[in-house]
C-alpha cells in the first residue's frame, strides 16, 4: 500500500508551490509511466499495482522505490478517475536557459493559463518534431498534473523554458509570427528562411501589447465560418502544420 507518508506527499505535488519546494512531480497511467522509465529522467517512486509489476518487471527497477498498490490507492493519490496501472513521482530536472542562437522552429507562449491547452501544445510540439517551447512566467506550470496528462508523454522530449518574451523577441534575429485574428494568411504566406518563433497569446486576450513591437509578420488561420475565435491548441496544430509544410519547400 501507499504509505501515509508518501499519500501525503502527492497530494501536495499537485500543487504548484509543492512542486517548487520538492522539486518533484507524479505522472499517472500506464503509458506515460512507461515513458518515463524509459527515459533518462530521474523516478523517485513507482507505485503500481500487481498486474504492472509482473508485466514490466524489467523497467520497473529503475525506479529508487517500488510499492505495490491497489487502483483505488492510485486513484484516491492521483487526479485520475480511474488508474489501474501506476503512478510514478519523478524529480524535475534543472532547468536551462533558452539559447537565442539555435535554429529552426521554437514555440512561444503569452500568458497561456489553461493547463489542458499547454499539454496538447507541447504534444503538438513533438507532432510536428518542435525541440523547444518558450514560455511567458505566468504562463500555467509545466509539471501541472493537467498538463502532463494532456501531454502524454511528449514532455520528455519538448523543452519547455520560462522566461521574460520581450528580451529574447526583441533582439531575434529569426523571423518573429505572432498568431493573430488579423494578419497574412497561413494557407498563402512566403516563407524566407526555414525557422523562427510561433507566438501564441493568452487564451482570452490574445498576444499582450509589449510583445507586438517584436513580431516582424502577424499572421492569421483565415475562418470560413461565424466562430468568434480558436483554441489555443487547435490554433497552435494549424500554424504549425501550414508553417512546416511551407518550410520543407525551402
Amino acid at each position: 500500500m501507499i504509505s501515509n507518508k508518501w499519500l501525503k506527499l502527492i497530494k501536495s505535488l499537485h500543487l504548484k508551490k509543492y512542486r517548487k519546494a520538492e522539486q518533484l512531480f507524479f505522472v499517472e497511467g500506464e503509458k506515460a509511466v512507461l515513458e518515463v522509465l524509459a527515459s533518462d529522467w530521474q523516478v523517485s517512486a513507482l507505485f503500481a499495482t500487481e498486474h504492472f509489476l509482473q508485466r514490466y518487471a524489467s523497467v520497473t527497477a529503475k525506479a529508487e522505490l517500488v510499492q505495490q498498490c491497489s487502483s483505488d490507492e492510485l486513484v484516491k493519490a492521483g487526479t485520475f478517475s480511474s488508474n489501474d496501472a501506476a503512478l510514478a513521482v519523478v524529480k524535475i530536472p534543472t532547468a536551462t536557459g533558452f539559447s537565442a542562437h539555435l535554429s529552426g522552429w521554437v514555440l512561444v507562449l503569452d500568458q497561456v493559463n489553461d493547463p489542458g491547452n499547454l499539454g496538447t501544445i507541447i504534444r503538438i510540439a513533438d507532432w510536428y518534431g518542435i525541440k523547444h517551447i518558450v514560455c511567458s512566467p505566468d504562463t500555467a506550470d509545466c509539471y501541472n498534473p493537467k498538463v502532463i496528462a494532456a501531454a502524454k508523454g511528449s514532455f520528455l522530449r519538448v523543452q519547455l523554458h520560462y522566461q521574460a518574451l520581450q528580451p529574447l523577441l526583441a533582439t531575434s534575429t529569426l523571423p518573429v509570427y505572432g498568431a493573430y485574428l488579423g494578419g497574412e494568411s497561413v494557407h498563402s504566406l512566403t516563407l524566407t528562411e526555414n525557422g523562427g518563433f510561433i507566438v501564441l497569446g493568452n487564451e482570452a486576450n490574445g498576444i499582450s501589447a509589449e510583445l507586438e513591437g517584436a513580431v516582424s509578420r502577424k499572421i492569421t488561420i483565415p475562418a470560413f465560418g461565424q466562430a468568434e475565435s480558436l483554441n489555443v491548441g487547435i490554433a497552435a496544430a494549424v500554424i504549425c502544420d501550414n508553417l512546416l509544410r511551407l518550410s520543407r519547400a525551402l
